[in-house]
């Protein structure tokens, strides 16, 4: 568990299926319902996604920070994280950019707490959230109340947008109009 630029995240080595695995049961999380990653860098984030002109205009614009670019995936990444998609963020928060550095590979980035419950903004609630099955927890203290990070799946025409403002960090339309080059 470590701190994040929206709440603390629950995360382990991407890449690693049985790792990854662990997260959907600590998490009861469905299956069906994929993780999205934290990469350090465009380098890292080219060797596992195909980085099309509509995502680099993104991440010039957002990126580090909150919202999460789904695009198609390379083999290496393994299905259990997503089957077709892999969705990542360079994060703006220090300690999490120096734990995928560190790691050499994409974290897994989600919210550290039971499946759909709130988000946890302290270790103390993020362990009361799971109870049980987290390795280690990196104690930041109290982080400040952020919006979780919009989605944006680039793996369709138009593009679509999940959890946009007021529940993700960006509204849609600003999105949109990055896309389109008007800003």
């Amino acid at each position: 568990m470590y701190p994040t630029e929206t709440c603390y995240g629950l995360g382990t080595d991407a890449l690693n299926p049985e790792a990854t695995r662990k997260v959907f049961l600590v998490k009861q999380r469905p299956f069906n319902q994929p993780l999205t990653a934290i990469v350090s860098d465009l380098a890292m984030w080219e060797k596992y996604a195909y980085l099309t002109p509509e995502a680099l205009k993104l991440i010039r614009k957002f990126l580090p920070g909150p919202l999460t670019i789904a695009l198609e995936k390379k083999t290496l990444v393994p299905d259990i994280l997503d089957p077709s998609e892999f969705a990542a963020r360079i994060s703006s928060h220090p300690l999490a950019q120096a734990l995928v550095e560190a790691v050499g590979s994409p974290i897994i980035s989600t919210s550290a707490n039971l499946h759909g419950e709130p988000n946890p903004y302290t270790v103390t609630e993020a362990l009361a959230s799971l109870k049980e099955g987290v390795d280690l927890a990196i104690d930041y203290g109290v982080l400040p109340r952020r919006r979780i990070s919009t989605i944006v799946h680039l793996t369709t025409k138009p593009p679509r947008i999940a959890r946009a403002y007021p529940k993700g960090a960006i509204k849609s339309e600003t999105i949109m109009r990055v896309l389109k080059g008007a800003e």
